[in-house]
């Protein structure tokens, strides 16, 4: 047998938009290896690399003379497998992004440590009561339980270059209205897979929005689950993945970023709330979790359990067509109805509060109940305006308004952070008649302590819950009667459980109906009835009061019936009409830069690309300008190429970036987004 040539070289892939990958001599310890991470010379900069390859000799065509040494290897062991790589290699060709970039994002950055965020054992908490299920609630978790995978996998199939399509029988809908147990049967649905040998990923939009779910998992399985998040530090991400990786953590929970936890036998993936914007990344490479771990299930044969009061247009079409099994939770559950809904129109009123809301907020304090008001808007106010002249105050740096935070008394903008002292007159009129107009969170809560005095109230968003774990403290003195009224953004929206909560007041359903995006109605009507649900849930005498100065839009009359059919149907059919997903496909390249008309310039070449790269059955949209045209200084503009089939998209994208690369200008940034989530 012919001897096997030593390892010389290795293949590095980098954190840069660049699709090369990079040959290096192994370090002189000879550590290197497939999988883990080194410390390289990159031009005249030490970058931290992957390596992806190993090999004997020199690629063709380059010179030893040429090629530099890895100067150290951070990591003892390796970091990732062929799994992990074929996942990257996947992510970087739908996504655009190089494999480097991929990999970036998958893998913690930090170093390994001695700590780790596993839930401790549960101890005599496993004693708790576990509630028995309805008989929906068994039916669904009994088709869940059918779909998963049977025994223990000990080992994963090779890469599948072409994973086939997910099947219906593994991808399923826990479609349920607010209260009516999905979070248990996912539980269960959990409790079966780890039974047999498998393992578990369960995603929630956020971390600090869903703490009762990550408590209920944090008793229920102690420490074999773990929480994965970037709030954790880079060195408490990696000692984590290093430990699902070795199989001591087989339940992952967190947000977008644990589907890329490595756990052994995949079994199962729990998305709840999947409508959730948060699944997308804002950042390259611009993944959706939702695709991702529909790959991942389609490549291990692991299960896909989609949930949510209000799925994704996307998903509901899906459920009619019979791509994804519905499963359906039509009841609450601990002794309560769904509330009764009625919107109030905003226009006359005086102050923030209409005088219904005002009634049903003593009412419910008269009763000893509590009341939840939602206003999506943090600040005091958020527009600047004079009468006289016209003029607005904005960012200097954005073209967004300024939002006046009162207690701190600077004009703050949410995009950049810029920050300046509020105008006493008008800077460009002297006028008395400017000022701020709008509300925000600190305005409602200055009102409603001055109109109830006598009741106890907690304002919850940005501003006042930075600290670590204030939020949760919060939640459970409001949870345990500390409190009357919680006041709050979107972080008292969702995945809240109070048993004590009356009513919930809207304080302004219009907040985000007016942008220029296609799914501003769809948001606007999963966040009314989703804040809507916590509302009732112990009682059958849930209040809820939409406040809105558009009563007769459509969404927000379909949100206050909570008429799901009737939305989707409508939105559907106006999606269509207007060729937005999901009855299309789009690709969205965003163009950046400090000067005006470089950023003019490079759109109108990309477009001047894509014109004749189009498939037959596509157009663009734009170049225009974006609909926040500046932000922290930069000029953006948009194209978007949009078809029917997402596969002559990307041939048609692939080509684009190629030959835009041959003539780039170096101060111009492209960013390129598939299956865009906003368009703003």
């Amino acid at each position: 047998m012919a001897a096997v040539p030593p390892v010389c070289y290795v293949d590095m892939v980098f954190d840069l938009p660049l699709h090369q990958v990079f040959t290096y001599h192994i370090d002189p310890q000879g550590a290197a290896a497939f999988g883990k991470r080194g410390m390289a010379p990159f031009g005249r900069q030490e970058r931290l690399g992957y390596i992806i390859g190993e090999r004997a000799e020199v690629p063709q065509g380059l010179g030893t003379a040429a090629i530099k040494a890895v100067r150290r290897v951070v990591d003892p062991a390796p970091l990732f497998n062929c799994q992990d790589l074929a996942l990257a290699e996947w992510i970087a060709g739908y996504y655009l992004c190089s494999l480097g970039q991929a990999l970036a994002t998958m893998i913690p950055s930090g170093r390994r440590t001695g700590t780790y965020s596993t839930f401790a054992d549960p101890g005599d908490e496993m004693t708790q009561r576990i509630p028995e299920l309805s008989q929906e609630q068994q039916d669904a978790l009994a088709c869940i339980i059918a779909s998963c995978p049977k025994e223990k996998r000990e080992k994963e199939a090779a890469p599948n270059p072409v994973p086939p399509a997910l099947p219906r029988s593994r991808l399923l809908y826990l479609y349920g209205i607010t209260g009516s147990g999905k979070t248990e049967v996912f539980l269960r649905a959990a409790e079966h897979i780890l039974k047999a040998g498998n393992s578990v990923i369960y995603l929630v939009p956020e971390i600090s929005l869903t703490h009762q779910t990550v408590e209920a998992i944090r008793s229920r399985f102690g420490s074999i689950a773990a929480t994965v998040h970037s709030g954790m530090s880079p060195s408490a991400r990696l000692t984590e993945w290093v430990r699902i990786q070795a199989g001591e953590i087989r339940i992952v929970v967190g947000p977008r970023s644990a589907v890329f936890a490595p756990v052994q036998n995949l079994g199962l993936i729990i998305i709840d709330e999947e409508q959730d914007g948060s699944y997308k990344s804002g950042n390259t490479p611009r993944y959706h979790a939702r695709q991702v771990a529909m790959h991942r299930c389609s490549v291990t044969g692991a299960c896909l359990v989609l949930g949510s009061a209000t799925p994704s247009a996307e998903a509901w079409k899906l459920m009619g067509e019979g791509t994804i099994q519905q499963l359906n939770l039509t009841r609450r559950l601990s002794g309560g109805s769904l509330p009764a809904i009625r919107s109030v129109s905003l226009a006359h009123t005086e102050g923030c509060l209409t005088k219904e809301l005002k009634e049903e907020i003593r009412k419910t304090a008269q009763m000893g109940r509590q009341s939840i008001l939602f206003l999506n808007r943090r600040g005091f106010a958020y527009f600047y305006h004079c009468h006289a002249c016209g003029y607005e105050l904005t960012c200097r740096h954005c073209s967004v308004s300024l939002t006046y935070h009162k207690s701190k008394g600077r004009a703050i903008c949410h995009y950049c952070g810029y920050q300046t002292v509020p105008p006493q007159v008008c800077p460009q009129c002297g006028s008395l008649e400017a000022g701020y107009t709008g509300f925000g969170t600190e305005l409602i809560e200055e009102e409603v302590r001055r109109t109830f005095p006598e009741l106890r109230i907690y304002r919850a968003d940005a501003d006042t819950t930075s600290r670590k774990g204030s939020l949760q403290e919060t939640l459970a003195l409001f949870k345990a009667g500390g409190f009357d009224i919680l006041l709050g953004t979107q972080m008292v929206a969702k995945g809240l459980n109070f048993p004590g909560v009356r009513l919930v007041g809207v304080i302004s359903a219009d907040t985000g109906l007016h942008l220029p995006d296609f799914r501003a109605a769809e948001r606007t009507f999963s966040l009314i009835v989703q804040v809507a649900g916590r509302a009732g849930r112990y009682f059958p005498d849930g209040t809820v009061i939409v406040q809105t100065l558009r009563p007769h839009d459509p969404a927000i009359i379909r949100a206050c019936a909570l008429d799901l059919e009737g939305f989707y149907a409508a939105e559907l059919a106006q999606r269509k009409t207007l060729g937005f997903p999901p009855y299309t496909r789009l690709i969205r390249f965003t163009i950046r830069s400090r000067e005006a008309s470089r950023a003019d310039r490079a759109i109108e070449n990309l477009a001047a690309i894509a014109t004749p790269l189009l498939p037959a059955q596509g157009d663009i949209l734009g170049p225009a300008e974006c609909p926040i045209g500046i932000i922290g200084g930069y000029y953006r503009r948009q194209l978007i190429l949009r078809g029917i089939s997402m596969g002559s998209l990307h041939a048609a994208a692939r080509n684009m970036l190629i030959r835009y690369e041959t003539g780039k200008d170096s101060r111009v940034y492209l960013e390129v987004d598939v299956d865009p989530v906003s368009l703003l």
